[in-house]
């Protein structure tokens, strides 16, 4: 009888216990950001797909169609082709393709670039339903960003 009682009380201790922790989780501040109603603010540091940086004098990129960013890119997801034309210094650039689905993030590209063109982006909703989703035209998202 006496190990009945024990048992009885040890259970009911354990109870008090529990609600004692769920009580006081429930009355302490909230630390989760409810996502798809609000959106947490990014750091400075975060590495998102690159971007194409938009010069604000001419209002066009900076990229001089060098290829540094192509050759150093170790997962080979950065496709650049230029032209000459007329009247025109040096290359203009008509290809600027990201391959994300081969891209590891590695910051190669940005680093290696000599004018600057080419930042990470904060962009860090990137889900998608086909492959597809993540060949990024790098001039068309440039020109679409105000």
């Amino acid at each position: 009888m006496k190990a009945y009682f024990t048992e009885l009380f040890t259970g009911f201790w354990s109870l008090i216990v529990g609600l004692k922790v769920t009580l006081k989780a429930l009355f302490s501040p909230i630390v989760t950001t409810q996502y798809p109603r609000e959106k947490i603010e990014i750091t400075p540091n975060y590495r998102g797909h690159i971007d194409l940086l938009k010069d604000p004098e001419t209002g066009t990129h900076k990229c001089i169609t060098c290829g540094s960013c192509m050759r150093e890119c170790p997962s080979d997801c950065i496709v650049i082709d230029g032209e000459k034309r007329e009247g025109v210094k040096g290359k203009v650039l008509t290809v600027f393709t990201l391959d994300f689905t081969k891209c590891s993030l590695c910051g190669a590209c940005v680093e290696t670039c000599p004018t600057g063109a080419i930042d990470y982006s904060n962009e860090y909703e990137l889900a998608g339903r086909a492959r597809s989703d993540f060949y990024y035209d790098l001039i068309k998202r440039m020109e679409e960003r105000q």
